[in-house]
């Protein structure tokens, strides 16, 4: 019985240091839509692709309203127009729209894409930042905040962060 006690006794001493080992790694958080959406370079490229869709919608919305009078003024000459120039004007008509709808899809494909490759530039910028952040302040892992149920504040370093990359880095390109 002794035996037993004793064994178990350097069990738990020899386990105690690889415990330590393991609890005492720093694990700390960012909020990584913050940093997209606050930082100067996320800032920027958020900004340009809310005016590009804005601008175009407003275009979008004109060429809408024409073709809406369009059809109208096609509606009151139905009984003034023969059937097969009716079916012409209503078919042209239907084109034009088919064409405005293409082109809405299109443009957000476009914005799409931006955004994506925005986030992904984002992030190609960020990784090596954040690498040296953690060598620095000896942190072995960062989570996205998405990604934590409850921290200590005390461990997000979002702030941080955006403040080096808004040093480092100042837009981002979408074209």
């Amino acid at each position: 019985m002794r035996y037993f006690i004793k064994i178990i006794i350097v069990f738990f001493i020899l386990l105690i240091p690889i415990e330590n080992k393991l609890f005492a790694s720093d694990v700390h958080f960012i909020d990584y839509s913050k940093v997209m959406n606050e930082s100067t370079a996320g800032k920027k490229a958020q900004n340009y692709l809310k005016n590009l869709l804005n601008d175009s919608n407003k275009k979008f919305n004109e060429t809408a309203k024409k073709l809406k009078d369009e059809e109208n003024k096609i509606i009151s000459q139905k009984n003034a127009l023969s059937k097969e120039e009716y079916k012409k004007k209503a078919d042209a008509l239907r084109k034009k729209v088919f064409e405005l709808n293409k082109g809405r899809d299109n443009l957000l494909r476009d914005v799409a894409a931006k955004r994506k490759k925005a986030g992904d530039e984002m992030l190609k910028k960020l990784n090596p930042i954040l690498g040296k952040y953690m060598e620095e302040n000896n942190i072995s892992v960062v989570i996205d905040k998405k990604n934590v149920l409850m921290g200590n504040k005390k461990f997000e370093i979002t702030t941080q962060i955006i403040e080096i990359l808004n040093k480092q880095f100042k837009s981002i390109s979408l074209n």
